[in-house]
């Protein structure tokens, strides 16, 4: 999935273009409006990440102009203003989310996953599948093959989260702000507790394991 990210500091844009190519995007990178507005257009991004604070031509009017020529990918604003006025223009202009420097990047993770999912066919939103396993989230429902499982609300949750990172590493912190929706002090276990009940829930008893773990890492849900 490719993203657009337009940014003009070097530091930060080598630190989003690395950490979400760690997360398995595609991310092209301009420094300035002037590149970024044909770009889009003629190649149009799962979505796009703009800071409004641009030399020369500012975000704000890359996006009024993308709108104004019919894009309709989502856009994620940046900007160092924190003024409710500021985020109320950006997103009247055009702008799908707004997000505050600094930031932390599992938030913006976050952000661009709610995106993208609000972006796709309502048919791809409902059923997320790995395998023999299987989710509803709509009906808060999941099976491994024919056996409807017993889930918690914090387990399905989880197992939303890793599904839709499927095949990619999800670490401890995002599970924790994530599932809980507030930081816990980090040394905590109940990650590691949440992730057990889960694993028991759905590979118990199964030939092909579905949850793994990276020590010192994180979690995966893959085929093996």
């Amino acid at each position: 999935m490719e993203l657009l990210l337009v940014e003009d500091d070097a530091k930060i844009a080598a630190f989003l273009v690395r950490g979400l190519t760690e997360q398995g995007y595609r991310v092209q990178h301009c420094s300035q409006a002037e590149d970024a507005a044909p770009l889009a257009l003629e190649q149009p991004p799962a979505l796009a990440i703009v800071d409004i604070m641009l030399p020369g031509r500012d975000g704000l009017s890359l996006v009024q102009d993308w709108r104004g020529q019919g894009a309709g990918f989502p856009i994620l604003l940046l900007s160092a203003r924190r003024s409710v006025d500021d985020r109320v223009q950006g997103l009247r202009l055009g702008g799908d989310d707004y997000l505050t420097k600094p930031f932390a990047f599992s938030e913006l993770l976050a952000r661009i996953e709610v995106l993208l999912r609000r972006h796709q066919p309502a048919v791809a939103q409902d059923l997320q599948q790995l395998a023999d396993l299987r989710l509803d989230p709509s009906r808060k429902l999941a099976w491994r093959g024919e056996h409807k499982l017993a889930l918690q609300p914090r387990e399905l949750v989880l197992l939303e989260l890793l599904l839709r990172q499927q095949g990619r590493v999800v670490s401890r912190t995002q599970i924790l702000e994530r599932v809980w929706d507030y930081r816990f002090d980090p040394q905590t276990n109940v990650v590691d507790v949440l992730v057990c009940r889960l694993r028991n829930k759905i590979d118990k008893g199964q030939t092909q394991k579905l949850l793994h773990t990276l020590r010192g890492i994180g979690y995966v849900l893959r085929a093996d």
